[in-house]
């Protein structure tokens, strides 16, 4: 393939970027409030949006191999690696639950003018400051492989469509429970509210996080 979608073309991974984040901010993701909602169980959108991004990208490169328009090791598929995972996800599952963001979004959340998302990223330089500090250490128990690297449907020895097929059931049982956990507990968040400012125009001051509500009293 050609530009734009060159593997080493510095363009096309710019314009790519700039595609995810505008996509990331159309969805509300730049806001902690929509990202923490989360993990309240207030506001599924993450879990939605995200689900469906990994089916259409999946049904895409099956078709696309199907049709022959990408070789079969045209994919990169990386080793399995149980430590580094499992310790990747428990440390940016934490940053994601504390500081409402994850490395993408806060990109875009300071693209938008938020603070706390550029604060959020100076830890994150730092945090990766410290990683390669301590990678001599570690490094070899995080990144020993479990296994040859192979897809989903290889390891479980089916057709990627019936894999493809799975997630779906997957996404839609998510999708309904997600729906209910909404009604349940008061969400999802509105647009007003996930573009509100720290301190609304009635007076009322929100967490970042939308947690809970403070009352101000206005200037004398």
């Amino acid at each position: 393939m050609t530009f734009p979608a060159h593997d080493n073309g510095v363009l096309s991974g710019l314009l790519i970027g700039f595609l995810f984040g505008y996509v990331l901010e159309g969805a509300g993701f730049g806001s902690p409030r929509r990202l923490t909602g989360q993990f309240f169980l207030r506001d599924w959108s993450v879990f939605k949006v995200m689900f469906t991004a990994v089916i259409v990208a999946a049904l895409g490169l099956w078709l696309f191999e199907t049709a022959g328009w990408l070789r079969p090791d045209g994919v990169f598929v990386p080793q399995l690696l149980v430590v580094g995972t499992a310790l990747g996800g428990v440390l940016i599952g934490a940053g994601f639950a504390i500081g409402g963001y994850c490395p993408g979004t806060s990109a875009v959340g300071f693209a938008s003018g938020r603070i706390d998302a550029f604060v959020f990223m100076i830890g994150m330089v730092a945090g990766s400051a410290l990683f390669a500090a301590v990678y001599d250490a570690i490094g070899a128990a995080v990144y020993a492989p479990a296994g040859v690297a192979r897809t989903l449907p290889e390891w479980l020895g089916v057709p990627a469509i019936a894999v493809i097929a799975g997630l779906a059931v997957i996404a839609a049982l998510g999708w309904k429970l997600g729906s209910w956990c909404e009604a349940k507990f008061g969400g999802p968040y509105t647009a007003g509210q996930v573009l509100a400012d720290m301190s609304a125009a009635d007076g009322t001051a929100r967490s970042g996080a939308g947690y809970r509500d403070v009352q101000v009293q206005p200037a004398e």
